[in-house]
């Protein structure tokens, strides 16, 4: 049976090749090898996406192009934690206990399940952040809410950035988060709603949703990470 660390390496591999910047930049199969290394070294496995502003000092907060009030200015602040891989308990009380959190690779369903997709960031890269971002907050009914982040993420493996553009959609309900999905490139996710041939969509779901589950073993079933 693969040892944890083999199955974290070749998760991170696997996840990296879907991002945009690996697949255009030339230098890609050398930040993926380094990418599985950092994996077998830190028994990490997946993460979400990835991106990055050159040149931006570490440490550095994000940066709002325009914010909205009200219920993002609630929320925002939290979600900078969770991709900032400085996350805590409490920030993940933005969300309903049956909420879902979906990006190309996974699809989580339930609070525990979001926790274990995002405490993988710091097992496989050096540094994540939402680096700058513009945010527009629609009512959508009585007591619902989507917010829509256009935002640029940053990302580190062994010093090599991996840059993407994303959309993040929030559907809130009461206060609290009952679906989030990361856009990549900023496009929809494959599903049998979005894709010409639904087989496709069918496959590309039980895909994010297998990932997902392994993910979620690997990380202790959600388990909130000792201070």
């Amino acid at each position: 049976m693969p040892s944890r660390a083999l199955l974290c390496a070749s998760s991170a591999a696997a996840r990296l090749l879907l991002l945009p910047s690996t697949r255009t930049n030339p230098s890609s199969p050398s930040l993926l090898a380094v990418a599985a290394l950092a994996a077998l070294k830190q028994q990490g496995s997946f993460s979400t996406a990835a991106g990055a502003t050159a040149g931006m000092a570490a440490g550095e907060e994000a940066k709002p192009a325009t914010a909205a009030g009200g219920v993002s200015e609630r929320i925002l602040p939290h979600l900078l934690n969770i991709y900032g891989s400085c996350a805590t308990a409490r920030d993940f009380e933005i969300y309903a206990q049956h909420a879902t959190f979906e990006d190309p690779l996974m699809r989580a369903h339930g609070v525990k399940q979001i926790k274990s997709a995002f405490y993988t960031l710091p097992k496989v890269f050096g540094e994540s952040k939402i680096a700058e971002y513009t945010v527009k907050e629609n009512a959508t009914g009585p007591g619902k809410t989507e917010i829509l982040i256009d935002n640029k993420q940053h990302y580190k493996v062994f010093g090599k950035p991996v840059d993407i553009a994303s959309l993040i959609t929030l559907d809130v309900e009461d206060g609290k988060v009952v679906r989030h999905q990361d856009w990549w490139d900023k496009k929809p996710l494959k599903n049998r709603e979005t894709v010409s041939f639904p087989l496709v969509g069918r496959v590309a779901e039980a895909s994010r949703r297998g990932a997902m589950l392994l993910t979620h073993v690997l990380m202790g079933c959600g388990k909130d990470p000792t201070p």
